[in-house]
């Protein structure tokens, strides 16, 4: 492309340094603010409700005149995120070099192996030039070993060569952002769902991986997603998808993004060539795939008001986590059902690990769902060893809250209709016109879907579920002739683990304690996390042993604990009935459909 085709805002993104894992990046800016034009590093990328101060890992930051004799700019600091450049009527280059070593789905990547970014770790915002067109130029790595490395994006193409090096346009610096993008060698599996081409690039898997069964499953529940939104249609709101796969040692976690997802997984949960792989280790990773697949609808699309723009500058706050997040994970696992790619046992059971995790921790008696996901910035994505004692999941007991107004939806319309339908409607009311979600927008669209008669109801679980902190009586609400509810059988082991209330982990033989749960044994003993415990009624405690020596406690005794903190050894007597098992449940189909 010349100079006279490209937008205003430019950035260039070189792999520089692939052993000290440094990009360089050049913004050119055409019409710099003449006042002296302000630049901003995000401060949190979309999706991921938590301040990382992308910032931090910006090592230099240079400003040239654009044009002439190339003269060095003075750089005024701002503060941590922000920088000012000084007044100009020409253009100006800012050269930055950032350390790139995260390999989560959020930041920036660069080694030997591969490289991945989003803009939000790279990129500068041109302050009140946001809203305007901007390109990205992604250079090759200038070493022999990268020669057969290839661009994965889905930002659009202007001139790029046959590896998907080159120019890509973006409408603004927003829809930069949401376009992550992945260099190195990748195994490719292509498929479409309702005539939209996607692909899944891959990297980390040593071995060739089963494109075959990737393809079928992927494309049912694409498809089914597809559908679930528009029955009559069957239209997708993008022109391609891309699922950008990061396949490590150990790791787990997905990023939405409008048309694209970044994921992270273990290797041994894709299916590959000569590798033997647990089918449950698959399914929890088409439950990803799924999960960030539906967020192109719920959360790109449908979005909070109040995210609308985003403030990267700051926490955005809003109380429909529980929506977004889980509703979406409602329908992760829902779709795979529907699409066949689990049956109807598997499904029960894993709304029923889901509703047991839930009753197991404390945080569900203090921390509503509305204050859950209001909170997200400083309590869930900030964890400590408190976490379980303080705090609910938006993601777990939204999805339970999302499964219970489903149930009510259906009981109160005969059938008729179900939560199905209240996605529609929310998709074509404030996906298709990305018309914002204001808090109370749920409450105007459940009366509109089904009467004045459900507002009542609905009063109801807003006040108890959602701004109160009731557990959800799914036990009450199933009813269905189709599925069984009862009181999980528990052994005598499996019920004073339950009441020992105690989170822990490995430590050099042995077993440190992570977590300290309300009302348990553990809490009663005067244990903490960090502490090691070394001996229960005598007997020699590893996280190996842990379950022997617990299942030779006899009931209804008091027990000798010993355990060291601080290095220093402490000795406690407790009774080990000093603690009730929560209620667990399961569920299981009344015959086999």
């Amino acid at each position: 492309m010349h100079n006279a085709d490209l937008p205003a805002i430019q950035y260039t993104v070189w792999p520089a340094d692939l052993h000290g894992h440094r990009f360089r990046v050049k913004l050119h800016i055409s019409n710099p603010d003449p006042n002296g034009q302000i630049l901003q590093m995000p401060a949190w990328i979309p999706g991921s409700y938590l301040i990382r101060d992308f910032s931090k890992h910006v090592e230099s930051l240079e400003a040239f005149s654009a044009t002439g004799s190339r003269k060095k700019l003075v750089v005024e600091r701002i503060d941590n995120d922000h920088w000012r450049l000084p007044p100009s009527n020409d253009s100006i280059e800012v050269l930055t070099t950032v350390y790139a070593f995260d390999s989560s789905v959020r930041a920036a990547y660069l080694d030997t192996e591969r490289a991945f970014f989003n803009a939000t770790s790279l990129c500068l915002a041109v302050k009140g030039q946001e809203h305007i067109p901007c390109s990205l130029a992604v250079t090759a790595p200038e070493v022999a070993f990268a020669d057969h490395w290839t661009v994965q994006t889905t930002l659009r193409a202007a001139k790029t060569d046959e590896r998907g090096f080159g120019f890509y346009l973006a409408k603004n610096y927003d829809d930069l952002l949401d376009h992550p993008v992945a260099m190195g060698e990748f195994q490719l599996v292509h498929w479409k769902s309702n005539g939209v081409s996607h692909r899944m690039a891959i990297q980390g898997c040593n071995h060739i991986v089963d494109s075959k069964r990737l393809a079928e499953d992927l494309q049912a529940i694409c498809s089914s997603t597809i559908e679930l939104f528009e029955p009559k249609t069957k239209r997708a709101p993008f022109g391609e998808y891309l699922f950008l796969v990061n396949a490590v040692l150990n790791g787990y976690g997905g990023l939405e993004h409008r048309n694209s997802t970044a994921l992270l997984c273990r290797r041994d949960q894709i299916p590959q060539e000569n590798i033997l792989f647990e089918e449950s280790a698959y399914r929890e990773f088409l439950g990803l795939c799924s999960h960030e697949y539906f967020h192109a609808w719920l959360v790109k699309r449908i979005q909070p008001k109040s995210f609308q723009p985003y403030d990267l500058a700051k926490r955005n706050h809003t109380r429909l986590l529980w929506v977004f997040e889980g509703f979406t994970s409602y329908y992760d696992d829902l779709q795979l059902l529907r699409s066949k790619r689990i049956d109807l046992k598997t499904y029960l059971r894993l709304v029923a690990d889901n509703w047991n995790g839930i009753l197991r921790g404390p945080g569900r008696q203090k921390q509503s769902l509305a204050d859950s996901s209001f909170d997200a910035w400083t309590k869930y994505y900030q964890a400590d060893e408190n976490t379980p004692n303080a705090v609910v999941s938006y993601y777990g007991k939204g999805a339970l809250l999302a499964l219970g107004l489903d149930l009510q939806i259906r009981a109160f319309s005969k059938n008729k209709l179900s939560l199905d339908d209240l996605m529609r409607l929310m998709w074509r009311k404030h996906g298709i016109t990305l018309d914002g979600l204001a808090e109370d927008e749920l409450d105007h669209l459940l009366i509109e879907l089904l009467g004045e008669g459900f507002r009542k109801i609905w009063a109801d679980i807003k006040a108890r579920y959602i701004f109160g902190v009731e557990d959800i009586p799914l036990q009450k609400w199933i009813g269905s002739n189709l599925v069984a509810v009862k009181l999980k059988h528990q052994s005598t082991l499996e019920k004073l683990k339950l009441q020992f209330g105690m989170r822990y982990t490995d430590a050099n033989g042995w077993l440190k304690i992570t977590h300290v749960l309300d009302s348990g044994i553990a809490q009663a003993a005067g244990l903490a996390a960090g502490d090691l415990l070394a001996s229960v009624d005598g007997q020699r405690v590893t996280s190996a042993r842990w379950d022997s020596v617990l299942g030779s406690l006899s009931e209804n005794t008091q027990t000798r604990i010993t355990f060291y903190r601080d290095d220093l050894e402490h000795e406690r007597m407790v009774s080990l009935q000093s603690a009730q098992a929560p209620t667990q449940y399961e569920l299981s189909p009344k015959k086999d459909v």
